[in-house]
């Protein structure tokens, strides 16, 4: 563009000086600093405001989100009177006729109306009875063995064996609605079948145990017996210096089986307060033993203190020597001796988890083998465990 042109068009910006030739007209450097500067805050104020409005935006687009994407509640609808707690679907199906409305005029029907229609219910919360588990969980298939679980307890085990009888029942017999027997050397309290009655989803039988099974047989020198577990307790063998744990050894090894509430029954499965299962049981143990002639079977083995059982051995073989007759041939005596049956290896099954028959615990074999052990005196002038007893003889 000719500059006389842009000279007209811009006067301010041209300088017409004759001593000087045109050119775009300079500005002191203070005025031009002062001009840069009002620029700069002008835009930085208006980036201010742009982000405050940004973020104004952004804040009311995620109010808005929120608010529309929260879950409508849902208030279950009021069961009728007397119904069981898991009939909700079905209430709902139901077509109920609107009510008549209350006439205002009359407060005193309108009062007595609705006190009435509020009537309270526990429905929801009382428990259910053994009849309503099964629409919880339903028996398994099959038919049932005749066999039961079998605990011996005291009444202050109650909360210890609460546990493993509800890590039973979930594990395994809420499927399957196994008995259970209870025995004590007392009389069970009132709390304690209470409790474990509501636990267990079979029915529950309680017995005390006859005095001649949980005492000194009469051939037993007390004395002698008091001595040994004097020592035994000077060298601090476990249960050592433990009368009642003697009994109950005793009374493990034979005669727990011939109790009268056991008599009714073919297997049993034995529960300790404070067991546990860390997995569901998909069969019925009692169903495989049965169908595969089983006698017998076990959690694990180990070795038992050899303190607690030094004869026991010596009068197994006197047993083995007497009673011939009662010998497997095809027995699993490599399990029990590293030397053909010279010394005892101290393996042994452990008894405070186990299912066997309670046939072949009431067997002649057995019992011989029992009364010829009880008679050597060995349960209370050493401490032989019931655990050894069962294995050797299953062995």
């Amino acid at each position: 563009m000719p500059l006389e042109n842009f000279d007209e068009k811009h006067p301010a910006r041209i300088s017409n000086t004759p001593d000087t030739p045109p050119s775009f007209h300079s500005r002191s450097h203070s005025e031009t600093e002062i001009d840069y500067t009002s620029r700069r805050t002008m835009a930085a104020g208006s980036g201010k405001y742009v982000r405050y409005i940004l973020f104004a935006v952004v804040s009311l687009v995620i109010l808005y989100f929120i608010s529309t994407s929260s879950l409508p509640t849902y208030t279950p609808p009021i069961p009728r009177p007397g119904a069981v707690g898991l009939g909700v679907h079905e209430e709902e199906k139901q077509q109920t006729a609107p009510e008549p409305s209350i006439p205002s005029s009359e407060p005193e029907k309108a009062a007595k109306a609705e006190s009435a229609k509020v009537e309270p219910t526990n429905a929801l919360t009382t428990p259910f009875d053994k009849s309503d588990r099964l629409l919880l969980s339903p028996p398994a298939a099959g038919e049932r063995v005749n066999a039961t679980f079998v605990t011996l307890a005291r009444n202050s085990d109650l909360w210890e064996i609460a546990r493993s009888i509800r890590q039973v029942e979930d594990r395994f017999n809420r499927n399957y609605n196994y008995d259970w027997v209870f025995l004590n050397d007392k009389p069970f309290e009132q709390e304690f079948i209470n409790i474990t009655t509501s636990l267990v989803s079979g029915k529950t039988h309680y017995g005390e145990i006859p005095k001649d099974h949980w005492s000194f047989p009469e051939w037993i020198d007390e004395k002698k017996a008091a001595a040994v577990r004097e020592d035994m307790r000077q060298r601090k063998i476990i249960y050592g210096d433990s009368i009642s744990y003697r009994h109950m050894c005793r009374f493990e090894s034979g005669f727990f089986f011939r109790h009268p509430l056991m008599m009714n029954y073919e297997y049993y499965w034995r529960v300790e307060p404070s067991v546990e299962l860390f997995c569901d049981v998909h069969y019925d143990p009692f169903r495989f033993m049965k169908d595969n002639k089983k006698k017998y079977s076990f959690v694990l083995s180990l070795y038992e203190y050899v303190e607690t059982i030094p004869t026991l051995w010596e009068s197994t073989k006197k047993y083995i020597k007497k009673h011939p007759e009662h010998i497997s041939k095809d027995n699993s005596m490599k399990f029990l001796s590293d030397d053909g049956g010279d010394t005892y290896n101290k393996c042994h099954f452990w008894s405070n988890f186990e299912i066997g028959s309670l046939e072949w615990l009431r067997s002649k074999a057995y019992i011989d083998y029992f009364e010829s052990l009880d008679k050597d005196g060995g349960f209370f002038y050493e401490r032989w465990g019931d655990a050894p007893v069962h294995s050797i003889a299953a062995a």
